[in-house]
């Protein structure tokens, strides 16, 4: 077996994988995301970028992980593999003093990101200095999760950014796959499958099977009834005008009710709180046609007896009070008290293990179900026959006690050292934690998320034959959601594949812009434009930025061009002005011998104003003042097209990018219109009407207020102004605002 060798990696810690080498390789040059199966060594990838990160920059690192056993896991893995003394980790219970030092002192920071995000708001810590941040379960970055903030705040603030996320499966919803690469800043994809020729030395086969079993008349019967029960309620939706499909999934039942409580906020409908409770009874009823069909009859009947509690207590809810008064649903709890058979599952899953066992006494087995009373349940029933432990999360719920992080950690060292042979997990043994690899993994239920089954599927076949098995009821929706988690991954390996050749071409699209970065094409840009997101998409495809106060127009790409860009609401009010817009027009023309006027946004024709005004305005531009006007739909057009702009004038070495105050050649009777139109609120058309009654600017500057006033479209407060200009010592000049002058 080959070993890394780095300046900053332990000797004999990490094994010479090509497929890792070639990932941390892109991770070092784009943000990449990297989509690998469970089992193949994510923190090792992780662990060979940041070593190269160190190596070669000054900063911190910050690695991520969405709870404290996965963040202890990590900094306990990076302090086992790096040379980097530096290593801590930080947790909300570490007071907010203690990790700002922690913080200060550290050169890798392995946490939560709330804990972060907390910090950051508190203004206790800044990103400015980290290079590289490494987010596992990345598919978590959607919505407001903490994720999302962090890796905006990173990007805007840090001098070298550069980001690594990671996971097992970012799912199959191409809506959500594209919403976390768009949070994370991703450019660049790196998908691993465990049939992919790099990756396949390193797995076992994984064999799976599919054991089915029939389920038992009485239980039938009682699922029948509970059935029967939802149905009546789906009509009852129907009577209220609310047609939904009986087959509808959980996922649309919850969307249509997020939909429904929104809609009765804002009208205050009576039948839509009705129709909101009766599709709470059909998510409750159908919980329990679940547990009969996939658990069974001590799952099912532990979750009635809660049921009968709420609808009997004071503040039970109407929908548990309206089921527990239905008197079909009476004689299902009826049945289910008379029902002496167990789901057929628990004995097939003892056949299962006592196969496995006999096969290899030294086999690891994890049981995985979606229910902590079935878990409670499954190691009741297999500790007389097995060394079995219960893995389920922090969380208490009810009388059901969570495991402490201690107790997690506790559990899988002894089921590492053959203490325990079995583990009854729930979904907190899916994600991210170094649970020992297995030699069977049996899914107690099928799950439709395709996330879960390939976090499930990975805890088996590391490095030797792994075996899988789905215990599957016929006829019920065990069948439709194993069938659907399979469905799920081959499209989200499709779906991850798509969106990896979209991005490789915008790559080799934004190369061409950094190309002309290299080449040194600049735009300067006016300060109040700053805001814009046309400067944000300017600086996105490779345009140097230098900001300026611009005497004239908002952006200059060489010694000719210039752009004045206007928003339709600017240029509709600037036509209302118009001496503003013809003398912006007047002075772009002077200063640049090829101005442009961008007009950015749809609808121009709008707000009252007539067509034929505005028409008449660009009439005007175009043919008067010679300005071309040019159209675009928003701020990201307008950026490429001044990018293209720039990259004609520069690569042609029309001349570099100069601001201008004037056109450097100009005729005389230009330059005095020039002159007199720079005066604030004189415009070209007041500054022509000025010279042809005055004549020289030497009669304009002389003349009083009572004979500028004579000159039309002049009046008191322009003729007031003029005079100001030309009395006001410039010594005293500073002390008059734009509102007084």
């Amino acid at each position: 077996m080959e070993f890394i060798t780095h300046p900053l990696i332990k000797e004999n810690t990490i094994e010479r994988r090509m497929y890792q080498i070639s990932i941390a390789a892109t991770a070092l040059t784009k943000n990449t995301l990297v989509v690998i199966p469970t089992g193949l060594g994510k923190t090792a990838i992780a662990a060979l970028v940041i070593a190269s990160r160190l190596l070669n920059e000054e900063g911190k690192v910050l690695f991520l992980a969405p709870t404290k056993p996965l963040v202890e896991q990590h900094a306990r893995f990076l302090k086992k593999v790096l040379k980097v003394e530096e290593i801590v980790s930080l947790s909300g219970e570490v007071p907010p003093e203690k990790r700002k030092e922690l913080w200060g002192n550290a050169r890798i920071i392995v946490s939560t990101p709330q804990v972060i995000e907390n910090d950051l708001l508190a203004g206790r810590i800044s990103l400015e200095d980290v290079i590289l941040i490494v987010f596992d379960e990345a598919h978590r970055a959607v919505g407001n999760y903490a994720y999302v903030f962090i890796a905006k705040e990173y990007l805007r603030t840090a001098r070298k950014p550069l980001i690594l996320a990671m996971t097992a499966s970012p799912g199959s919803d191409p809506e959500r796959i594209m919403e976390v690469i768009q949070n994370l800043g991703i450019e660049a994809i790196e998908v691993r499958t465990e049939w992919d020729d790099d990756v396949a030395p390193y797995l076992g086969r994984k064999r799976i099977e599919w054991v089915k079993v029939d389920i038992p008349d009485e239980m039938k019967e009682v699922k029948e009834k509970l059935e029967e029960c939802v149905k009546i309620r789906f009509k009852r939706l129907g009577e209220l005008g609310i047609e939904v499909p009986e087959n509808s999934s959980k996922r649309d039942l919850l969307a249509l009710q997020e939909a429904l409580q929104a809609e009765a906020a804002e009208s205050g409908s009576s039948e839509t709180f009705e129709a909101l409770s009766i599709l709470a009874e059909i998510l409750k009823l159908q919980h329990a046609v679940e547990l009969i069909e996939a658990q069974g009859v001590k799952a099912v009947k532990s979750y009635l007896r809660k049921l009968v509690r709420e609808g009997m207590s004071r503040g039970g809810s109407k929908a548990a009070k309206s089921i527990i008064n239905d008197p079909i649903f009476k004689k299902a709890v009826l049945a289910l008290s008379k029902c002496k058979a167990e789901h057929p599952k628990l004995e097939k899953l003892k056949e299962i293990l006592k196969e496995q066992f006999e096969r290899n006494p030294d086999s690891r087995v994890i049981v995985f179900t979606n229910y902590r009373d079935s878990a409670e349940m499954l190691v009741n029933e297999l500790s007389p026959l097995f060394p079995v432990a219960k893995f389920v999360g922090q969380a208490s719920r009810d009388n059901d006690k969570g495991m402490r992080q201690k107790e997690q950690i506790e559990t899988l060292d002894k089921f590492r050292k053959g203490e325990y042979k079995v583990l009854v997990a729930t979904s907190v043994g899916e994600e991210g934690l170094d649970i020992p690899s297995t030699d069977l993994v049996v899914f107690y239920e099928a799950v439709p998320s395709e996330i879960r089954a390939i976090q499930r599927k990975g805890r088996t076949g590391r490095g030797r034959e792994g075996r899988i098995v789905v215990l599957v009821t016929k006829g019920t929706r065990d069948e439709a959601y194993y069938y659907s988690s399979m469905k799920k991954e081959r499209k989200m390996y499709d779906k991850i594949l798509e969106i990896k050749r979209m991005l490789d071409r915008k790559q080799r699209s934004l190369g061409e812009y950094a190309l002309a970065e290299e080449a040194g094409i600049k735009v300067i840009v006016d300060s109040r434009e700053l805001r814009s997101e046309v400067v944000k998409r300017l600086r996105e495809i490779g345009a140097s930025i230098e900001v300026r106060n611009l005497e004239v127009a908002d952006y200059v790409v060489s010694d000719r061009v210039a752009v004045e860009r206007k928003t339709v609401e600017d240029f509709l009010n600037s036509i209302i002005q118009k001496d503003r817009l013809f003398s912006q027009a007047a002075k772009l023309k002077s200063a640049y011998s090829r101005p442009v006027i961008i007009i950015e946004g749809e609808n121009l024709y709008r707000g009252g104003m007539h067509p034929n005004a505005v028409r008449g305005a660009i009439a005007s531009l175009v043919i008067d003042f010679g300005v071309p006007v040019l159209r675009t739909s928003g701020p990201k057009e307008t950026a490429d097209l001044i990018f293209a702009m720039a990259r004609r004038e520069q690569e042609e070495k029309r001349g570099g990018v100069v601001e201008h105050a004037a056109k450097t050649k100009r005729t005389l009777k230009e330059e005095q219109e020039y002159i007199v139109s720079s005066i604030s609120n004189v415009g070209s058309v007041i500054a022509k009407n000025l010279l042809d009654y005055f004549q020289t600017i030497e009669n304009i500057a002389t003349a009083d207020e009572e004979e500028l006033a004579k000159v039309p479209k002049v009046g008191k407060k322009i003729a007031k102004r003029i005079r100001r200009v030309m009395t006001t010592p410039y010594s005293e000049a500073g002390f008059y605002d734009s509102e007084s002058f």
